[in-house]
């Protein structure tokens, strides 16, 4: 038993997933104070507080504390758009010019122009069909 759980831990994926997570906090807790030490007091500086907790409206003696939810949810839009502008875009971006500098291979089918079938490169006929075909050259 004791080797079966050893093969578990020691398989990639658990240890990929491990690793994930350690990075992952570690990444949170960077957004978070980035959120809270830079974009919340520039919040603060237009409105003036950037606790909204105090805010409650009630009725028939009962209160509804929105302000605590305000809190959340600016939290949540603040930390989602940092990712999104400093971790999501700049990867799209890497990855597009990756995918941009990638050469594409030389093709191995082409169309026959009778049937429009896929069939190979160097194919003198149409194996469906069987029209005489000429190979096509390296510039076309």
């Amino acid at each position: 038993m004791f080797q079966e759980f050893k093969k578990f831990i020691l398989r990639g994926n658990v240890v990929d997933l491990a690793v994930a997570v350690v990075i992952g906090a570690a990444f949170t807790s960077v957004v978070t104070a980035f959120v809270s030490d830079f974009l919340t007091p520039m919040i603060a500086s237009v409105q003036g507080s950037h606790d909204f907790a105090k805010y409650a409206f009630h009725i028939n003696g009962t209160a509804f504390a929105y302000g605590h939810f305000l809190n959340a949810l600016i939290s949540f839009l603040l930390t989602a758009s940092v990712v999104f502008f400093f971790v999501v875009q700049p990867l799209n971006h890497l990855t597009e010019i990756s995918k941009r500098s990638r050469k594409t291979p030389d093709p191995t089918t082409h169309k026959c122009p009778e049937c429009l079938s896929e069939i190979p490169q160097k194919a003198t006929r149409c194996m469906y069909c069987t029209s005489r075909i000429t190979p096509p050259t390296k510039a076309s």
